[in-house]
């Protein structure tokens, strides 16, 4: 018995906007990382704390654009893990890791995102190759394909 054709993926940019739709809805632009195996969100005032139920907790607050603190936030989420990450310059960081759901290109899935100070990065967030496994492919020379958000500070 034949295979049947596999589905073909939709194609994004090296940079995207994505929607954090457990996160206000937020949308924030992404650099769609390959090399990087984990997805990173920058996030402000990061404190670890424990609930009544024994639940460890991260809150943490986002300014989702470059430069501007538009539509900043603050969000409590669980924390689902927390890892060693080794940035692209080397170093590396202890993070705590939280479960999200991220739509991109009419499709919505969880990830897995570490929470980090990217103050010093020119994207709020990093989107890894584990998040769009198995449901994107990526055209490194083209940007923005999934579109532009009407809605945007500035």
């Amino acid at each position: 018995m034949a295979k049947r054709p596999a589905k073909p993926k939709p194609v994004i940019g090296w940079r995207e906007w994505v929607h954090l739709p457990e996160l206000g809805d937020l949308v924030v632009k992404a650099k769609v990382d390959t090399g990087a195996r984990s997805s990173a969100l920058h996030a402000h005032k990061l404190k670890h704390f424990t609930d009544e139920q024994g639940v460890e907790k991260v809150s943490f607050e986002i300014w989702p654009f470059q430069d501007s603190h538009a539509k900043a936030s603050t969000f409590t989420l669980p924390v689902h893990e927390s890892r060693w990450i080794k940035s692209s310059n080397g170093h590396q960081a202890y993070r705590p890791v939280v479960i999200v759901n991220i739509t991109l290109m009419d499709q919505t899935w969880p990830i897995e995102l570490t929470l980090t100070n990217r103050d010093e990065m020119g994207f709020r967030m990093l989107l890894g190759r584990q998040a769009i496994r198995r449901k994107m492919l990526v055209d490194a020379g083209k940007s923005f394909l999934a579109g532009i958000p009407d809605d945007l500070p500035g």
